[in-house]
């Protein structure tokens, strides 16, 4: 059934909990490569772990936690960072981006390590063409950053 209320003003419809073996040091990486915008971090009353934290990307919205070994499982699962499952992905994030070369300028100068450099991706006219690039971060997520080259005919 299709939703029929709209997102709490300022929430996406979706947004994702990407975990992180250090959610600060990774929130100031993605600011600095992605070019993400941090919205709110919440520390721990010591200071030495991210509570909670809300990323955003024009109205894409990304929430980093805290995801080593340590950290306790929530609802008896563990969250944790690609590090800490043997660069395990099971997921992959993908953002559409203005300019997917500057992007990945961006990105490979921040360290990112580029998986496939920008290509375009045409499923003919009856859909669309796109121009993306695959990035990992520092703790082995897996990251798509897209532009639309073609809306269908």
């Amino acid at each position: 059934m299709p939703p029929e209320t709209p997102p709490p003003a300022g929430w996406p419809r979706l947004s994702s909990s990407v975990f992180y073996a250090n959610a600060s040091q990774a929130i100031a990486w993605l600011v600095d490569a992605f070019g993400f915008e941090v919205a709110i971090q919440v520390m721990s009353p010591d200071g030495s772990r991210v509570l909670h934290s809300q990323l955003l990307y024009g109205e894409a919205m990304i929430m980093v936690g805290e995801g080593g070994a340590e950290r306790e499982p929530k609802f008896g699962i563990p969250c944790r960072s690609p590090l800490a499952v043997g660069g395990a992905n099971t997921q992959c994030l993908m953002l559409f981006v203005d300019d997917v070369e500057a992007h990945c300028a961006q990105a490979r100068a921040a360290g990112a390590i580029i998986l496939a450099e920008p290509e375009l991706h045409d499923y003919g006219p009856e859909y669309w063409a796109d121009r993306s690039y695959g990035a990992q971060d520092p703790d082995g997520h897996m990251w798509w950053f897209t532009q639309r080259v073609r809306d269908p005919a």
